[in-house]
């Protein structure tokens, strides 16, 4: 008597089904806190549950993956920057402060220690070694300071600011004061403190 094959399913199961956006946003927090070189893809297997053969087919190398998270945070800092900025009928310091606002918020995460920019913290450090780095590091500074220094123009059209300002070096002013507290938000200096300081800036920027 010939037996049947058995068609009830082995004992191996189907592969797991990753999310990729949840994936990267896992990897993108281990890179936030212990920074490229500091991160080894076994550290973003455990951050996301992922072994490497799968975070190979899902992102490449471990350099491209870090490309994707820099690449996704500098999107998510321009669409912030960029929706604080843009409705002309709030007072320039109003913007500016939503602005500082709305990134002291991606700074200090209600779930850890506080942890700056992502930029400043993790590609400032790889940017002098790796070309790829360093050029979106540098596209991104440039676009944020373009659309601070088209929020500038717009004020000083408006009358907001006097005939005389210099656009594009408000927006370098206003860009700097970004980057140093971010700086100081990784060093621990508490939020409330960083955000008067912002507040300062921001005055003397628009006097």
């Amino acid at each position: 008597m010939v037996q049947k094959k058995s068609t009830a399913p082995s004992g191996r199961g189907r592969p797991r089904a990753y999310d990729p956006q949840a994936a990267l946003r896992q990897a993108t927090d281990r890179f936030w806190t212990s920074g490229y070189s500091g991160t080894s893809l076994d550290d973003i297997g455990a951050a996301t549950g992922m072994n490497k053969p799968s975070l190979y087919a899902a992102f490449g190398s471990k350099h491209a993956l870090y490309l994707k998270a820099l690449d996704g945070y500098w999107q998510r800092v321009f669409a912030a920057i960029r929706e604080a900025l843009a409705d002309d009928g709030v007072p320039l310091g109003e913007a500016l402060m939503r602005a500082y606002e709305g990134q002291l918020s991606s700074y200090f995460p209600d779930d850890g220690p506080s942890r700056g920019c992502f930029a400043v913290g993790t590609a400032t450090a790889e940017a002098v070694g790796d070309a790829e780095i360093r050029a979106l590091l540098a596209d991104g500074l440039g676009a944020l300071d373009a659309d601070l220094e088209a929020r500038f123009r717009r004020a000083r059209e408006a009358g907001e600011l006097k005939a005389e300002a210099d656009p594009a070096a408000l927006a370098v002013l206003a860009s700097a004061m970004l980057h140093t507290v971010a700086i100081r938000a990784r060093a621990g200096v508490p939020r409330a403190e960083l955000r008067e300081m912002a507040r300062k800036a921001v005055a003397a920027i628009c006097s």
